[in-house]
């Protein structure tokens, strides 16, 4: 869905390891915390391949990246550490929100208009922080903040999204740190967890999404995008009220 729909994989994961782990019997309080802090450390490993498939087509804005990249992993910090003090019903509910803002954007097909410059070092690190602490607390990459963003401040779409995806890792691998640390006192999580990480989902994930996103990205070339994002935001849609209404 990733390659496809140049979306987070987190949309996806999140809700799916939180169903997972409800499953398995895993304590509630910990579900939702756990679930987010896999994603995030699953977007490290897969970020990568994305962030050199760009730069071999000299697409990634470098110049930019410094303090936008300073601002999101302040944020991402931040978020992963204070999302531990977040009651697990409240990120679950943040999250579901989230995920209905993203499906309406889908469903509407919304796109910023271009209509301003990239702002200063401030600024920059300022949405950075945003993006950064938004994204860390519903455990995706920041392509759905950060690209719309980019294409506001006159960058093209190709180099937004790619310059996002440069962005993702510095999100995940802050984000990632936050949510060990946030996690590493916690006496509830499962076995093989590493503060909120849980180890096993992480090689399972990784092992193949790394394998599809390709696949995707192919396939975006050849199926109406269009009547698919609309498809896939239905999808979204249920998801995200399955974490609303989920008890």
């Amino acid at each position: 869905m990733a390659g496809l729909f140049g979306i987070g994989g987190g949309l996806i994961i999140v809700p799916a390891l939180v169903a997972i782990f409800s499953y398995q019997g895993y304590p509630g309080d910990v579900i939702v915390h756990l679930a987010i802090g896999t994603s995030l450390a699953t977007i490290i490993f897969t970020s990568l391949s994305s962030i050199w498939a760009h730069h071999k087509r000299r697409a990634v804005l470098w110049s930019i990246l410094p303090w936008l990249a300073t601002g999101i992993l302040a944020g991402s910090f931040t978020a992963g550490i204070i999302a531990d003090a977040i009651p697990a019903r409240g990120l679950q509910w943040f999250f579901a929100f989230f995920e209905l803002y993203v499906a309406i954007q889908m469903t509407l097909n919304l796109k910023p208009n271009a209509s301003r410059q990239l702002p200063g070092m401030v600024g920059m690190l300022g949405t950075g922080s945003l993006i950064g602490g938004i994204s860390s607390l519903v455990g995706i990459g920041g392509g759905t903040l950060t690209v719309p963003f980019l294409v506001w401040c006159n960058i093209s779409i190709h180099k937004a999204i790619a310059t996002s995806a440069a962005c993702g890792l510095f999100i995940a691998v802050a984000g990632t740190i936050g949510f060990i640390l946030g996690g590493w006192a916690e006496a509830a999580l499962p076995s093989y967890s590493l503060g909120y990480i849980h180890l096993p989902s992480l090689l399972g994930i990784v092992s193949t999404s790394v394998l599809f996103a390709p696949l995707g990205a192919k396939l975006a070339h050849h199926l109406p995008v269009t009547t698919l994002k609309r498809t896939f935001a239905l999808v979204l849609y249920l998801l995200a009220f399955y974490m609303l209404l989920k008890e």
